[in-house]
């Protein structure tokens, strides 16, 4: 049996759903090759969307017409902005979601998107014909002909999962591995490595104490992730809990520790530094006398609870015993322990920046398959992928976006410019430009972009020219009203701050942390009648110009910093050089350039081991 296809995706995890998505809606006849269709875009760890930096990035998708954001708007049982005491370029959007609420909304979106067929089945070969992808084979022997292929497998390649000194092979928990697709892709020269992730222990809520724990409830202000105009929460809002571990718990995880895969020699590949286990925490800080849990609800009515911070490969008696050690899990039930996941992954090195793979043309790499961490980096590559797949079937230029540009082009550059040492998660101090890349404004920086290339639709685009017309007459009018001392100063008095001694525009006042548009436009009639024209979105609006107002210097002087850093962008390198033959080079500096061959002198000067005067070197002999 054969079937033909513009773009195979292979895999409907985070990354697989947006790459299938993108590649479909921009015109491809694309399939999506998953292995089981009641999985779709599976939350196969933490039930929650978002976090520091990880939910800019799926403000990012949903700014390009990805779906991440308003799956996660349609299934969230508690919405929160985390990091509200730093200013907004720290501020992060994170959601508990319902597990299989998420599951069915996004099958019933994929399902639904013309041009996209889903196949249940598993892919075992890829196809190659003279350096370049043709297909792939299945394990039911049915043969796939494509232009592209995209591969988002996660951790299902030689998955196998470790729970004490017990090993069983699985991509997930009672779920089967991949086999020898690792090995049909490797044959072509693409090295591969193995790496490790974990998940916790479930936990049967009757069994807890609630009383010993503190609870944490979510916000209900107009925040979501999607700027799509689709209302605000749709399924009941519930709480999430804390507690922490103690010394008599630690004990028993000691005592565990020689029947662990991470310290007895049974697991050699490399964990999630900034996601260890349990395990991994007692023995990184033995003089910590206790760590922060957070029990997480798994959806809006069932009874299964997640236990983050509690991730673990322990044997089961450790890991129950060691929680009933704790007040609030005194009386304990599980519905099944920790587990650790070992499985391979590819150097993302031997990728360009569009994520095709630079030995095998058309083939392209997307999510934990490129050594990330985390449903947002997955989705963020995968929507990259998708549409770089469908400019490759039908022609244009490649779909890059910049570090300067969002978050999504720091992860990618990081990716095929660094490689990984270990799963790579997105952290705002990863940016150089974060003042730039802020949650509030990624429809600003992005669905233009979106709407060029036909993946934005035109409601979206709508929204997003009303929006930024909207915020320019706020700003506009504050620019340009001015206030006098005798009429405002009373008000400036019961607002906390200094009475003006001369007149001065409105925007100055703004200016002053005391002060909000919302609270000063209940003293400036014609401000407050200027805003209230606005229908449609007013606060997100009007947090989108106060931020604009309140730091326009910072952004300023962080937009030339970049338009600076920009020119070396433009000084392209590949395939100028023999880096070999550049005996002034330093020899790492060689070896690194080789390898990653860098597309232009700014990617070259982010390499480990590239030193600024072997930029200088590259620089003069491009003549500048």
């Amino acid at each position: 049996m054969e079937f033909k296809y513009d773009i195979i995706v292979i895999g409907a995890g985070h990354a697989g759903c947006e790459a299938a998505a993108a590649a479909a809606n921009l015109g491809s006849k694309t399939c999506l090759i998953t292995m089981d269709m009641n999985k779709i875009g599976q939350m196969s760890c933490n039930p929650a969307v978002g976090g520091i930096a990880k939910g800019q990035i799926v403000r990012e998708i949903d700014a390009l017409g990805g779906y991440t954001g308003l799956v996660t708007d349609q299934t969230a049982i508690q919405f929160r902005i985390l990091n509200r005491s730093k200013g907004p370029a720290m501020w992060s959007p994170r959601a508990q979601c319902d597990r299989n609420k998420f599951i069915w909304a996004w099958r019933d979106i994929l399902e639904n998107i013309p041009n996209l067929h889903i196949w249940q089945d598993t892919v075992q070969e890829i196809l190659v014909e003279n350096g370049e992808i043709t297909g792939v084979v299945t394990l039911w022997g049915v043969t796939f002909r494509a232009k592209c292929v995209v591969l988002t497998a996660g951790t299902f390649l030689n998955g196998l999962m470790h729970v004490g000194r017990t090993m069983l092979p699985g991509g997930r928990m009672a779920e089967p591995a991949s086999y020898q697709l690792t090995e049909s892709i490797a044959k072509h020269g693409i090295t591969f490595g193995r790496m490790k992730t974990g998940t916790p222990v479930r936990i049967d809520g009757r069994s807890v104490h609630y009383e010993d724990m503190e609870i944490q409830d979510g916000e209900c202000d107009f925040h979501k992730f999607s700027f799509m105009n689709t209302g605000i929460r749709h399924l009941k809002q519930l709480p999430c809990w804390t507690c922490f571990t103690n010394e008599e718990s630690h004990r028993i995880l000691r005592e565990g520790l020689p029947d662990s895969p991470l310290f007895n020699g049974q697991i050699q590949s490399i964990g999630p530094r900034y996601c260890p286990s349990i395990e991994t925490k007692i023995v990184t800080f033995p003089d910590k006398p206790q760590h922060q849990l957070f029990l997480e609800p798994e959806g809006e009515t069932t009874q299964e609870l997640y236990l983050n911070g509690f991730s673990s490969s322990l044997p089961m008696s450790i890991q129950i015993a060691a929680l009933k050690k704790i007040p609030a899990f005194r009386d304990l039930v599980i519905y099944r322990p920790g587990y650790a996941i070992e499985y391979d992954f590819f150097d993302p090195t031997q990728l360009k920046h569009t994520l095709e793979t630079k030995k095998i043309k058309n083939l392209f790499f997307a999510g934990q398959v490129n050594g990330t961490t985390g449903y947002e980096e997955a989705a963020g590559q995968g929507i990259m992928a998708g549409i770089n797949a469908h400019i490759n079937c039908h022609g244009g230029e490649p779909f890059v976006l910049a570090r300067d540009e969002a978050y999504i082009g720091v992860l990618i550059d990081d990716l095929v410019t660094k490689g990984v040492d270990e799963p790579y998660r997105m952290f705002t101090s990863r940016a150089e430009y974060r003042i730039l890349l802020r949650m509030d404004d990624a429809d600003m920086r992005l669905t233009e972009k979106a709407w060029k290339l036909g993946l934005a639709k035109e409601d979206r685009y709508r929204l997003l020219t009303e929006k930024r017309e909207a915020v320019n007459r706020i700003i506009d009018f504050t620019r340009n009203y001015s206030m006098k001392p005798a009429l405002i100063n009373p008000a400036l008095e019961q607002l906390g701050t200094t009475p003006l001694r001369q007149g001065c525009k409105l925007i100055d006042l703004i200016n002053r942390p005391q002060i909000t548009i919302d609270s000063i436009a209940g003293h400036v009639n014609a401000f407050k009648r200027e805003l209230d024209k606005i229908s449609d979105r007013k606060e997100e609006i009007l947090e989108a110009a106060e931020i604009l107002i309140k730091y326009e210097g910072y952004i300023g002087r962080e937009r030339i910093i970049a338009d600076k850093l920009a020119r070396l962008e433009s000084i392209k390198i590949k395939g100028k050089f023999d880096y070999n033959s550049i005996q002034s080079l330093s020899t790492e500096a060689r070896q690194k350039l080789m390898k990653i061959d860098p597309e232009t002198i700014a990617q070259a000067s982010r390499i480990p081991g590239v030193s600024p005067s072997d930029i200088n070197v590259l620089l003069v002999l491009c003549g500048r």
